[in-house]
């Protein structure tokens, strides 16, 4: 599995975490007492900086991937021969893989 693969399922994983973790506590809002009060503040408190990181965590990621999209366009564009050769290079490797089975 890639890495941005485990990334994305990662960011879906908290993201259910978090839905249901929302379903608990409108679950719980009627109940009452001092203790569930103060663990309800807690993990509502919890649950929005959960959010929170994982907001930054994908504009991180975001930024990554256009930093990284925008340096592959420009070695492309400052080494256009080179580029022609690798993909050459791996469009052989392909095929000749592809012609073995």
């Amino acid at each position: 599995m890639s890495e941005t693969a485990s990334v994305d399922r990662l960011k879906e994983d908290v993201r259910q975490v978090i839905a249901d973790f929302e379903a608990l506590l409108k679950a719980t809002a009627g109940d009452a007492g001092e203790r569930v009060g103060e663990v309800r503040n807690r993990a509502e408190h919890t649950l929005r900086q959960a959010r929170q990181r994982l907001d930054d965590l994908e504009d991180d990621t975001l930024a990554k991937a256009r930093r990284v999209a925008g340096d592959a366009d420009q070695y492309v564009r400052d080494n256009p021969w080179q580029s022609i050769a690798v993909a050459a290079g791996v469009a052989f490797l392909v095929g000749v893989l592809v012609s073995r089975r």
